[in-house]
Order: structure tokens, then C-alpha cells, then sequence
């Protein structure tokens, strides 16, 4: 297939195996649909793969992922420094070199060229393979967290998990110990005081890359918030000014929850000072940090979950990470009506 360059047949390849990304599942499609070449590529490369289809898929455990790129990474760094060795200690000897040396060392700079190879090849997929991974178990995570939010709200009486705040209380307090009921996140904790959730349930494990947080959940009904900004690194919904008591969230599709809100990845410390902050055009253009700005997954009210590469989430196109017509944030702002969606802090 000497009409398509490497670049195009390893997205083809990807595409096959499946694991290309939203963007490039379209860049492929568009790729098959306009040369017959990349098709034919494709059929080729899918009959091939046919056999592993009667093979039942398993999900690789994280160990094994980090361990196997440790290996590849040890075995490339262990090649390259005993080639250099190697090369040193031949040059600094001046002796007749015979053709078993020469031998020795094209089967040693073929054997680093195929590492090297390998791990070029396989350290960026099994990085991407991870990290698709991971946002998977951030799905399921949220809707747990969804299903624990519906539970709630079932055995309160239809009232959702939410602590009653003064009109104008900062909500971006996270962690705050203080008697008054602000931070938006007290409304969660609710379901790790109730016993509803695990304390540590409410950490993304794309941002922690794996590790999972020790909390003695029996010690929950003691904090009244989060007992600091590590232990949830997801945004909730913020409730507007007048709530239509008609309006049940665990019952429609409006956003509920989603990755941490990009503006508000590094808060006041001293909870004593004010928050002020001003929204940026690059601001206004990023995605959560937990996926490396790829997209973020939203938790909608029927508990479903959808990973999206763009902020405006539903028909009205709304960012969910910013309040309509507002540059500037002091951490006390609620939104005007409930089709402007608001996810702090």
C-alpha cells in the first residue's frame, strides 16, 4: 500500500483494533470513504484480526499496564547505556577489531533497534490505552455516585441532598470546618456522612492516576465538608436563585455533575481572604484537567454518563462550567434559571 505514509496507516490500524479516539474515529472514517486504498487496507487488516473476535474481551488490570511500560521503558534505558558502554570501551582500546565483534555488536544495535522500536510503538498506546481506561471508571464512578443521589433523594422524601445556605455564602469553600453551611460540596458529602457513598468515591481516577485515597468511612459523620480539596475532585450542580419545585433532577437530563470545572482547579487556601476571578478567552476554552483537557464526563439527572470533548452540553448549548454573561467570579454567584447549568467549584 505504497499510497498511504505510516501516519495514516496507524490510525488505521488503531481504528481497527479499536482504540482511536472520538476524533480520530472520524478522521479515519472520512480517510476509508475517500481513498480506496485506506479501505482496502482496512479489510485486510480486519480479516486478519477476525480470529480474536471469538476471544472474550477481559479488562487489563492497571498493574499490569504500569508494570509491562516500566519494563519497556527499564529495557530501552538498559540497551542504550550498555551500547554506550560498549562503544566507549571499544574506542579507548586500540586493538584489531576481527568480525566476531562486528557481529556481536550488529546483533546488539539490532536488538536496542527493536526495543526501541517496540517501546516508540507500544509506550504511547498502552499510555492512551490507560487513559481510556480510567475515564471508563470514571463513568461507572459517577454513576454510582448518581445512583447514591437518587437513592438519597428517594428515601428523603423527593428532597436531593442539600444543606440549607444564606443567600450570598461562598461556595467555593471546600474543606471549611466552620459551622455556617457553605461550599457547594457539603451538599455530596451528605452522601458519605449518610453512608451512601465511600468518602474516596468522590476522586476521579484519571486525576489521582490510580490511586485510591484511605479514609476511615465510619469517621464521615464527624466532617462536615470534604476534609479537604483531594478528596473530591469533581464539580456539582449549583442551584439557581428560584427553583421550580417541579422540576425533579433524578428524573430528567439536565446536568447534574461532571469533572472538575477548569476554573476552579487552584482555590484560596486561606479561607479567610475573597475569591475574585477572571475568566480568561483560554480559560473559557479549556476542559477538565482530570483527562488531560481531552473532555470531561457529565452525570446527567437519569443517571446517565456521557463523555464529551466540549463544555456546551445539551440543545440550549449551555457551558456548564461558566454562568451566562459573567466574566468575573467571587465565589457567592448562583445562576438566573435552571437552564443555565453551573458546575462549582
Amino acid at each position: 500500500m505504497t499510497g498511504l505514509n505510516n501516519q495514516q496507516k496507524e490510525l488505521l490500524f488503531d481504528f481497527c483494533i479499536g482504540i482511536t479516539s472520538e476524533e480520530q474515529i472520524i478522521e479515519a472514517k472520512k480517510l476509508i470513504s475517500s481513498d480506496k486504498l485506506a479501505e482496502a487496507f482496512c479489510l485486510k487488516l480486519k480479516a486478519g484480526l477476525s480470529p480474536l473476535e471469538s476471544i472474550p474481551p477481559e479488562i487489563c488490570p492497571d498493574s499490569l499496564v504500569e508494570s509491562t511500560i516500566y519494563r519497556l521503558k527499564n529495557k530501552a534505558r538498559t540497551s542504550q547505556l550498555n551500547l554506550q558502554q560498549l562503544l566507549a570501551s571499544e574506542q579507548s582500546r586500540k586493538v584489531a577489531v576481527g568480525g566476531r565483534f562486528w557481529r556481536n555488536l550488529g546483533q546488539i544495535l539490532a536488538t536496542a533497534a527493536a526495543i526501541l522500536l517496540i517501546a516508540g510503538i507500544f509506550i504511547p498506546q498502552l499510555s492512551f490505552m490507560r487513559n481510556n481506561y480510567w475515564q471508563k471508571l470514571c463513568q461507572m464512578q459517577l454513576a454510582r455516585i448518581g445512583e447514591s443521589y437518587q437513592n438519597y433523594t428517594n428515601d428523603h422524601d423527593g428532597q436531593p441532598p442539600q444543606v440549607q445556605a444564606s443567600v450570598g455564602d461562598p461556595w467555593w469553600k471546600v474543606g471549611y470546618d466552620g459551622k455556617e453551611n457553605q461550599s457547594n460540596t457539603r451538599n455530596l458529602w451528605l452522601l458519605a456522612k449518610k453512608g451512601y457513598l465511600n468518602p474516596t468515591d468522590f476522586v476521579c481516577p484519571a486525576k489521582c492516576q490510580g490511586k485510591v485515597l484511605e479514609f476511615d468511612p465510619a469517621k464521615a459523620k464527624d466532617y462536615n465538608d470534604f476534609p479537604s480539596r483531594k478528596y473530591i475532585t469533581y464539580s456539582f450542580r449549583i442551584t439557581c436563585k428560584t427553583r421550580d419545585p417541579n422540576i425533579k433532577m433524578t428524573k430528567c437530563k439536565m446536568v447534574l455533575m461532571s469533572d472538575l470545572n477548569p476554573l476552579f482547579e487552584n482555590l484560596p487556601q486561606d479561607y479567610t481572604k475573597n475569591l475574585r476571578l477572571q475568566v480568561s478567552e483560554k480559560m473559557a476554552k479549556l476542559n477538565s484537567i482530570n483527562h488531560g483537557r481531552r473532555g470531561q464526563n457529565v452525570l446527567f439527572g437519569d443517571n446517565s454518563v456521557q463523555f464529551t470533548t466540549s463544555r456546551t452540553v445539551g440543545l440550549d448549548a449551555d457551558d456548564i462550567f461558566t454562568l451566562r454573561d459573567t466574566k468575573t467570579y467571587e465565589g457567592r454567584e448562583r445562576p438566573k434559571c435552571h437552564t443555565d447549568a453551573f458546575l462549582a467549584p
